[in-house]
């Protein structure tokens, strides 16, 4: 009896979005042993996928590619790239960071809109850097790397399975570990503030950023971890000043931008916050379309109607498969600009 309602159901979700969107995340996922397409409701189950593109490597030194996926309510969940380049992970909801490591140093990173619709597809090209490449490439990645001491490597892998683990005292003795075998190592002496910041150990996450950066000064990753860590102490004000530095550091990086945003709009500084994620959809008008939507609810406790419909609609012109289209459609409808 139950069959041909659910066979409806299921009919009705599944054209919600189209069939080579469906069948791009199923390709990719089901070497993981998902398929995405068969949960249920499908379209709300939100998924984050795409492939690491490799290039200028020497064909005979195969480099070690991990893709980390983060999120407010997961910790960092590591994923080694196959040959196929592909990576699949599910996600407790919207937003998040992606970040690439090319045999354990980090390389880039990325931001996931909060809003819009649950399969989100990131794809990645990572160029080879100098001591890696075999042809020149068209770009050179890898800015901040250091030289990974060979007894080091197995400690990593340690501690990534420990903080998959969530045994993030274990995972953090394992990167103690490997600053005690290689000081100069800025990258863990930042995983190692990370985990101690996870642990609310914030006199030992201080310590472990401070040396981080003493080593590398200009490493940002490291900055905006400070960032965090001072937000969590409950000084905005200077967490404000540490994403000033890092967009210093980054002009040009939209990330950055949307922090400073963001950190503005907790300090209660609105008018600078919007400066600032202005800048961040100015640098990446698609990849930070949701900034319309932090702007237009900043607008609409402000009572200014007609400029968060503004912001509504330059969001939706960008994210057409919004879930709630139909009801910020409405509120532009009723708060013409």
């Amino acid at each position: 009896m139950n069959k041909l309602p659910l066979a409806i159901i299921l009919s009705s979700l599944l054209v919600l979005l189209p069939l080579s969107v469906r069948a791009q995340v199923d390709d990719i996922c089901r070497e993981f042993g998902v398929i995405p397409s068969l949960d249920l409701p499908w379209a709300q189950v939100p998924y984050v996928y795409g492939k690491v593109v490799l290039s200028g490597f020497d064909s005979g030194a195969k480099p070690r590619v991990t893709v980390i996926f983060s999120d407010r309510d997961n910790p960092s969940r590591r994923l080694s790239l196959s040959k196929t380049g592909s990576y699949c992970f599910k996600r407790s909801g919207s937003g998040g960071t992606l970040t690439i490591e090319v045999d354990g140093i980090e390389i880039t990173r990325r931001s996931l809109p909060s809003f819009g619709g649950a399969q989100q597809r990131e794809d990645f090209d990572v160029y080879a850097n100098t001591d890696q490449r075999s042809v020149p490439p068209g770009t050179i990645s890898g800015k901040f790397s250091h030289r990974r001491n060979e007894k080091t490597v197995p400690l990593y892998a340690k501690a990534a399975t420990a903080e998959k683990a969530k045994d993030l005292e274990m995972a953090a003795g394992y990167l103690k570990e490997i600053v005690a075998i290689d000081p100069a190592d800025f990258i863990a002496w930042s995983i190692l503030g990370s985990l101690y910041l996870k642990q609310n150990a914030f006199a030992e996450s201080d310590a472990a950023f401070r040396k981080s950066l003493a080593l590398k000064i200009e490493y940002t990753p490291a900055w905006i971890s400070v960032a965090k860590l001072r937000i969590a102490q409950k000084q905005p004000e200077a967490a404000i000043e540490i994403h000033k530095h890092a967009v210093s550091l980054e002009p040009e990086s939209a990330d950055t931008y949307r922090l400073l945003g963001e950190t503005y709009l907790q300090a209660k500084q609105g008018n600078l916050g919007v400066e600032a994620l202005n800048q961040a959809i100015k640098l990446d008008p698609v990849g930070m379309a949701d900034c319309h939507l932090l702007i237009a609810r900043l607008y609409e406790l402000a009572g200014a109607k007609n400029l968060a419909a503004r912001e509504y609609k330059a969001f939706l012109l960008k994210v057409p498969d919004y879930a709630d289209k139909a009801k910020l459609e409405k509120y532009v409808k009723e708060n013409p600009d």
